[in-house]
């Protein structure tokens, strides 16, 4: 009656690959989930990178515009690969006035008259936002 088992039963056998294969769908999972995520990450990055070319160039941003991106890179030294790869892609501005403090009429009457606007403009690319809070003083 003692016998010697030299194998694995077909129960054993299948209960170890339903195991192997939902840590393997566990693991493709992940590494879907990594894909997306590193996708998402590296539109932020570009929109954040052409957000950079928009705040220091201050001839945009105070008014509704579409300009291409090669426009905002005037100022910049560039390669020139990336300048031909941002030359076709066209980005919208728009600028929304939140407050506006100071007036022309000063009770001092004095002949210095400071206007300070605050706003807001965002750029939109593609499917990407980015907004930047704006100060203007003339």
């Amino acid at each position: 009656m003692n016998k010697l088992r030299g194998a694995f039963t077909l129960i054993e056998v299948m209960v170890s690959v339903m195991i192997i294969s939902v840590v393997i769908m566990a693991l493709l999972q992940m590494q879907g989930n990594n894909t997306y995520m590193f996708s998402k990450l590296k539109s932020k990055l570009e929109i954040n990178q052409y957000a950079s070319f928009f705040i220091a160039n201050k001839d945009y941003g105070f008014k509704k515009e579409s300009v291409y991106l090669s426009d905002l890179l005037n100022e910049f030294v560039v390669e020139d690969d990336l300048r031909r790869k941002l030359k076709n892609i066209k980005i919208k501005i728009r600028y929304e006035e939140l407050d506006k403090y100071g007036d022309s009429n000063t009770s001092q009457g004095d002949s210095s008259d400071m206007l300070l606007e605050i706003g807001k403009s965002s750029i939109d690319v593609d499917d990407s936002t980015v907004s930047i809070m704006r100060l203007k003083i003339q």
